[in-house]
């Protein structure tokens, strides 16, 4: 394993119940700092007692996470009914209510303003029932604070509170490739933390459009330059303030964003030089 290669990568940690999702990152910070690691930051908080996927960005790959923090993420959970009903009815009132494009105030426990706020629900599906509890499985829009969707659920049936919460993906990070804590303290000891590396680029290649460059300028855009339409592989059509991300055939070069501007085809973001 190199510094380079550490340096631009993504762990996708295996969240417990209890600590809080900056104190994970604060412990993989200080888990690997002997390997070079100075920073890391995750992408998308979660309740310490919510499990699951939570991406931690290690160095200059934290430079990323306004990307993946923007895209959707999926739960299962536990949602408890106060007065019984069935599963029918509930997946009416989902149907009615509770589908596409809703507005969601953020609970009072939250850190951002308390203002209604649009979020897409893509898939609220009722999985199982017994007695009053309901295992469900949620597909949202990033932002859209689960807990508050129960809630706001239970108005409409009598009252409805939520038992336990998993997150099963966070954007391009599914559950099945993400690794517990020990898992990663074991992989540090043994030397074998490079198979649970992911690439930053690779990574990134997932959620923004990609741009091919060719090798004219290449160095002056490395230190800051825009991208002129004379830069580009081909022909590109992107509307404006559409986030890309360029490469030079394989070589990640940056992250930028397309202005249309007479000859500037887009301004960098996130330059990876």
């Amino acid at each position: 394993m190199t510094n380079k290669k550490i340096d631009f990568s993504i762990l996708n940690i295996d969240k417990p119940s209890g600590p809080t999702s900056f104190s994970i990152s604060d412990y993989v910070r200080k888990l690997l700092k002997p390997l070079g690691v100075k920073k890391t930051c995750h992408f998308g908080t979660l309740d310490p007692k919510v499990t699951g996927v939570l991406p931690i960005a290690l160095n200059r790959a934290c430079r990323l996470t306004s990307y993946f923090l923007k895209q959707d993420k999926e739960y299962i959970g536990i949602m408890r009914v106060h007065k019984e009903t069935t599963k029918s009815e509930i997946e009416k009132i989902i149907k009615k209510k509770f589908l596409g494009k809703i507005m969601q105030l953020p609970p009072i426990k939250s850190r951002v303003k308390r203002q209604l706020r649009e979020r897409e629900i893509k898939k609220f599906e009722i999985l199982e029932k017994k007695d009053k509890d309901f295992l469900f499985h949620a597909e949202v829009q990033a932002g859209t604070y689960i807990r508050k969707l129960i809630s706001d659920l239970g108005e409409e049936i009598g009252g409805a509170h939520m038992l336990e919460l998993r997150r099963t993906r966070a954007c391009v990070f599914p559950e099945k490739n993400s690794i517990t804590l020990y898992e990663l303290e074991k992989a540090v000891k043994e030397n074998k933390l490079d198979k649970y590396l992911i690439d930053g680029a690779e990574a990134i290649k997932k959620i923004l459009p990609i741009v091919q460059i060719n090798k004219k300028e290449v160095d002056k855009i490395l230190r800051g330059q825009p991208v002129y339409k004379e830069n580009l592989a081909r022909k590109y059509k992107l509307p404006e303030n559409t986030e890309i991300a360029i490469f030079l055939d394989k070589k990640f070069i940056e992250t930028a964003k397309v202005v249309n501007e007479k000859r500037i085809f887009a301004k960098p973001d996130f330059v990876f030089n």
